[in-house]
């Protein structure tokens, strides 16, 4: 039996948010549905989550004696790592000491902060179909490497950094270099370390947002959202849709990467895995121990949003993965580098039958920053994207 307390009263059931972006604030509205006091901390003051939680913490998140420090002062039940910039062996020692719960495990959180551990993980452990890969901490080393098999075209990536940060592909020697300064200023810690992978030529890419859960007999139970498809520009989400099709092997495939990385990884909670896709075989890429940036499509498309599901699943409530309908999502930039921006033409954008809207409220928009979202659900995926895309470019971001 699960039990939670009243929030601000001393058998409150407390839950501390490391990370309180658009993802971390959609979290904290899901538990404080359910009772839950919610303590939202950010590297900034006034981010989404810590508008809307009972208690707001602006830290230096990847300092290990700040992060341990406000944590053994709030003793939370709970600590929910929301992004990769973390101390993660300050939830290591903390989670080992007893003073909180870590989701889904300190390990995961530490194995997923970068793209090395889980990608070693992954190939080299599990023995998973991934791209052939190197990790490389200087120019030469990443040359050395293309040369020596990875070959043209490949990607090179950041060993931490999120939405596609720091992400580009090299078709040729000529850009290799540019490759590695975008990646060492997109990187969401300075680490001088990244990961230059083979091209896969596949069909497609998703996003299969995997739970785990207590069961009604109190074990851990494995469940899976319709796989999520969605569309990139610069390594940075779009557009997201549920469901994307797939063969019924491709889907099976799919669901055993997934099931093995995250038995491995362990604890509760929703985990973004993403693969590549061509005919019926599929390969590992990432995966994020967190709601994902493109499972924001499942708050049109499931009875249970994947914040929901996050929000129940770390609580030991039942979750049910079940599609309501067909939906989709599309990203809202900024389209200015300013503070305070307003939004003009939300009341056309919501005139799009069946179609919804995610303003974050960040206080501050970059040209190129995800300021919002539009959700929108229809009959089809087609008709659920073309509605979504209506009413996001309605929305027009400006300096207030």
């Amino acid at each position: 039996m699960t039990t939670i307390g009243s929030p601000l009263f001393p058998n409150a059931t407390r839950v501390m948010l490391l990370g309180s972006g658009e993802l971390g604030k959609e979290v904290i509205i899901a538990l404080q549905r359910l009772g839950v006091e919610t303590i939202a901390v950010d590297r900034y003051e006034n981010s989404p989550g810590q508008q809307v939680a009972h208690h707001a913490r602006t830290i230096t998140m990847s300092d290990p004696a700040q992060l341990k420090a406000l944590i053994e002062a709030e003793r939370p039940d709970i600590v929910v790592p929301e992004i990769e910039a973390i101390a993660t062996q300050a939830l290591v020692e903390l989670e080992a000491a007893g003073v909180a719960r870590v989701i889904p495990t300190a390990r995961a959180a530490r194995l997923t902060m970068d793209r090395e551990g889980i990608r070693r993980l992954a190939s080299e452990t599990l023995g998973l179909p991934t791209s052939p890969y190197a990790f490389c901490d200087s120019l030469q080393a990443m040359q050395d490497a293309i040369d020596a098999g990875i070959g043209y075209p490949c990607v090179v990536k950041p060993v931490m950094s999120s939405s596609g940060k720091g992400q580009s592909k090299v078709d040729g020697p000529g850009q290799v270099r540019e490759a590695w300064d975008y990646a060492m200023a997109g990187g969401r810690v300075s680490h001088g370390r990244v990961i230059v992978e083979g091209f896969i030529d596949f069909d497609y890419e998703i996003t299969l947002l995997t739970v785990r859960a207590r069961g009604a007999d109190g074990e851990i139970q494995t469940h899976f959202c319709d796989p999520i498809g969605h569309l990139q520009s610069a390594g940075d989400y779009i557009e997201s849709w549920q469901p994307h099709p797939m063969s019924s092997v491709a889907l099976q495939e799919a669901r055993r990467i997934a099931k093995a990385v995250t038995d491995d990884l362990g604890g509760q909670g929703v985990f973004g895995v993403e693969l590549f896709v061509k005919h019926d075989k599929v390969w590992f890429s990432e995966v994020s121990p967190r709601p994902h940036d493109t499972g924001l499509v499942t708050m049109a498309s499931q009875w249970q949003s994947e914040f929901e599901l996050h929000a129940r699943a770390i609580l030991g409530l039942p979750v049910s993965t079940a599609l309501r309908s067909p939906g989709a999502s599309a990203v809202i930039y900024g389209g200015v580098d300013a503070q305070g921006i307003a939004y003009d033409s939300v009341a056309e954008a919501l005139s799009v039958p069946q179609t919804d809207l995610r303003l974050f409220g960040k206080p501050e928009s970059y040209v190129h920053r995800r300021m919002g979202v539009a959700v929108a659900y229809g009959d089809t995926v087609a008709d659920a994207r073309q509605r979504a895309k209506a009413a996001a470019a309605c929305v027009k971001p400006r300096r207030a």
